[in-house]
């Protein structure tokens, strides 16, 4: 099965759900957060082996700051993201 074909079986099964009454996004907002999401969406995925050494993102940070420090790096200005991803 070719991965069109796969996409267009996935999205065929979806096409006869209807909401659920329970939703309500009568007062939503279009982009409310989208700003805010933009701004501070920086994922990293780790390897399980360093995940094994840093359990959380303050020692990867402070491990990757100590490096900077150590390697003489200035920092860089933050950028926003291209838009093409």
């Amino acid at each position: 099965m070719k991965k069109v074909d796969r996409q267009i079986k996935r999205s065929a099964v979806h096409e006869d759900v209807e909401m659920r009454p329970h939703y309500d996004f009568s007062n939503g907002r279009r982009g409310e957060f989208f700003e805010q999401y933009w701004e501070g969406t920086n994922t990293v995925r780790l390897d399980a082996d360093v995940h094994a050494v840093f359990g959380d993102s303050r020692a990867v940070n402070e491990a990757l700051r100590t490096l900077i420090r150590v390697a003489g790096k200035p920092p860089r200005a933050r950028s926003h993201r291209s838009k093409t991803r």
